[in-house]
């Protein structure tokens, strides 16, 4: 079933859309008092990540408030090393933890890529579940953290200051490092492929923590897996096509080299014009970005001078995606979201 509202795919794929689209990184979350309740019901923040009916349930609540253009599978990009065996826990306030974190080369020799129809089959039925719930409303965009990124979390043990463990690891022992990243790479692929099978439209790799890394590192032990998940990352052919967004934050450096990469879409965060940004990719690809999320606490109009900046930045191109340079907050304004959303289609469409 096609999207009845397919201006994200047909951004994606650079064509003529009337209006520019936009959907938010954490777009469900707790800034929606629903999502609260419903998050309350599971019990857990992995209670309701593992639960496919409840994962619709907040996945589609923004659709409920906002004239969005697409949904985003309710998940954590956790849940690659989960299904590895290392036990992944939230406390509340303090984020991720992992009970055995994987420090050593006995550690990396024990991990696999994790069966997707056995300890990932609550994030596929999930996708089904919400694909078939859409009816085609909008398309469905499916996702996972980037190599790098899950390596963080997998080295550390949970989020980091200066990520002194997983550096020191991929300085010290590179060869291991690389060892780490094929596999969780190999997992990756396998599990965007698991996403795209049970439904996802579009398919998003978040690499929150590839900013961390000095430019030689950056493209050795990220945009080198990053590349390969663009071409290894079997997603069919011309109008049925399966696109690729490859999201950085700090990656404003190596645009080029992303757009290269064979991926369909870039996303950027605020640190680099969309007029920039376009010029440098030359329309290779399709931009997706880039309001600074901090704009939310301002005021209405602030927001919508805000949008109206960052769509001229753009300019009367193809290929843009409307978004955030990064995700929600939880203690946003949901009527600032929809100042936001409704902003976007208004001041394009009258372009």
């Amino acid at each position: 079933m096609t999207a009845t509202n397919d201006r994200f795919l047909r951004a994606l794929r650079r064509e003529p859309v009337d209006a520019t689209p936009v959907w938010l990184m954490r777009q469900a979350g707790r800034y929606l008092p629903e999502y609260r309740a419903t998050r309350a019901k599971a019990g857990s923040f992995m209670g309701l990540a593992t639960n496919p009916e409840l994962a619709c349930e907040v996945t589609l609540q923004p659709l409920e408030r906002f004239d969005l253009d697409a949904a985003i599978l309710f998940s954590d990009i956790l849940t690659i090393p989960d299904a590895m065996g290392l036990g992944l826990t939230f406390a509340e306030g303090e984020g991720p933890r992992f009970a055995r974190p994987v420090r050593t080369a006995a550690d990396i020799a024990r991990l696999a890529v994790p069966d997707m129809g056995a300890e990932l089959r609550y994030v596929t039925d999930a996708v089904s579940l919400i694909r078939r719930e859409l009816g085609g409303r909008v398309p469905l965009i499916g996702f996972s953290g980037s190599p790098w990124t899950l390596a963080c979390y997998m080295v550390e043990g949970g989020g980091s200051d200066n990520f002194s463990k997983v550096k020191s690891l991929a300085f010290s022992e590179p060869a291991l490092m690389h060892q780490l990243l094929e596999v969780v790479t190999d997992s990756v692929i396998a599990y965007l492929s698991a996403q795209r099978a049970a439904g996802a439209q579009a398919l998003m790799v978040f690499d929150t923590w590839g900013g961390v890394l000095a430019p030689h590192h950056y493209r050795e032990f990220s945009l080198r897996y990053l590349t390969r998940i663009a071409q290894e990352f079997a997603r069919g052919d011309g109008a049925e096509r399966t696109p690729l967004i490859l999201f950085g934050k700090g990656n404003a450096p190596y645009l080029e080299e992303l757009a290269a990469s064979g991926a369909e879409g870039v996303g950027v965060d605020w640190l680099v014009s969309l007029d920039e940004a376009r010029r440098r990719i030359g329309g290779k690809v399709a931009l997706q970005g880039n309001l600074d999320p901090v704009t939310l606490y301002a005021s209405p109009d602030a927001i919508r001078a805000e949008v109206k900046r960052t769509l001229e930045s753009y300019g009367p191109h193809p290929g843009h995606v409307f978004n955030l340079g990064h995700g929600l907050s939880p203690d946003m304004n949901p009527e600032h979201v929809k100042v936001l959303v409704n902003a976007v289609h208004d001041f394009s469409r009258a372009r």
